[in-house]
């Protein structure tokens, strides 16, 4: 029996090791990691630059608390708040404790507590973002959940606007549904969201924790649409895969996060904050952000052959965060793709979410289509 408790369906492979795009299992045996730890490791495993800053920030200081001044929090939230309409903000750990962090300040900051969020969202598992999350499978069996959110279809005009009324604090949204299908946000309706927003004096939170730290290109997602957010919380690919998380917010609503209102024992630590400073430093850069441009051009030339089988149904997504739509369930390919030496995760039922890291060569992209393009011919003659 394992020590350890159940609550992950884990892969059969052991990962001991990983330089960029490869790594490599305990028998020796390499995979192209097309999961990024789920869009986690932006720079690729083990990126020189960050096992350097670690090592240096290592022998200097781990921990300090939040008791005292940190000049290098300070430039981080410098760079992430640069040229963009926020002003503030407030390092955390995950994707879920700053999204929990956004629903405390959106409550705070208008006095209102309904907060109007999309099916097919996914928020995080703690009890708030949870609540907020758009799909009943991650809420099943946990009993009354915190009250007053209202989830509405995604990409649909009316729905939100019945759902938005003088009670409503805030509308949560993803830019790009990660966990529930690859879903992009139409321009019309993120037009619709922002008209509302500013009629209704409602707040904007952004859920850049996948999408975030150049995955789409940008270094925000929210960056090619017509969306001016007032909060935004970011995770996953802000730590290059060290654990970290930032909700950044506009200075109207600094006020209602004083001293006392909300914090964290390890958030912002002096490791996180100084791996975070490395990865943006990198990703931020113009020509990196080109790059991942490029790259998505690359991968979908070299996906489209896909769209010519008839168990494709069509490719969605932005940047280096792209799914493959199945008519069938996508499990049985992720698992034979993985035998084959191609690592990638679903997104929902029927997608097959493609997330290398940014710096992914060319060759590698070729390399992992044409092993999903093998995959998907070879279950295909299976079943038949």
């Amino acid at each position: 029996m394992s020590a350890l408790f159940q609550n992950y369906a884990r892969r059969s492979i052991h990962i001991t090791e990983g330089k960029g795009t490869v790594v490599k299992d305990e028998n020796g045996k390499s995979y192209l990691d097309f999961t990024s730890g789920i869009a986690v490791v932006s720079l690729g495993h083990a990126h020189p630059s960050i096992v350097k800053t670690l090592q240096v920030q290592s022998e200097k200081l781990w921990h300090i608390s939040n008791l005292f001044e940190s000049p290098a929090q300070e430039k981080l939230a410098e760079t992430l708040t640069a040229d963009t309409p926020l002003d503030c903000a407030f390092f955390c750990n995950s994707g879920a404790e700053a999204n929990e962090a956004a629903i405390k300040l959106a409550r705070k900051a208008t006095g209102k507590h309904v907060i109007v969020t999309f099916e097919q969202s996914f928020h995080g598992r703690t009890t708030g973002a949870m609540a907020a999350t758009g799909q009943d499978k991650v809420k099943q069996g946990f009993g009354p959940l915190m009250p007053e959110f209202r989830t509405v279809p995604f990409n649909d005009t009316e729905a939100l606007k019945h759902a938005v009324k003088e009670d409503t604090a805030a509308i949560m949204l993803e830019v790009i549904q990660g966990e529930g299908g690859v879903n992009v946000i139409q321009e019309s309706f993120a037009r619709d969201i922002q008209e509302l927003c500013d009629s209704m004096g409602v707040l904007l939170i952004i859920d850049e924790v996948q999408t975030g730290i150049g995955r789409t290109g940008t270094r925000y997602a929210f960056e090619q649409t017509p969306l001016v957010p007032d909060i935004v919380t970011l995770a996953k690919g802000l730590g290059g895969g060290f654990p970290i998380g930032s909700m950044l917010g506009t200075e109207r609503l600094s006020t209602h996060f004083g001293p006392g209102t909300h914090g964290t024992t390890f958030g912002g630590n002096p490791l996180a904050v100084a791996v975070a400073q490395t990865v943006v430093d990198h990703v931020f850069d113009a020509v990196f952000l080109q790059e991942v441009k490029e790259k998505e051009r690359v991968l979908r030339e070299q996906l489209a052959p896909l769209l010519d089988l008839p168990e494709v149904k069509g490719l969605t997504g932005k940047g280096l965060m792209l799914g493959v739509v199945l008519h069938d369930e996508a499990a049985p390919i992720v698992q034979q793709a993985e035998e084959n030496g191609l690592l990638l995760v679903p997104a929902g039922p029927n997608v097959i979410r493609m997330l290398p890291p940014l710096t992914v060569t060319e060759q590698e992209l070729k390399e992992a289509a044409a092993i999903l393009k093998q995959t998907i011919l070879g279950h295909s003659k299976v079943k038949s």
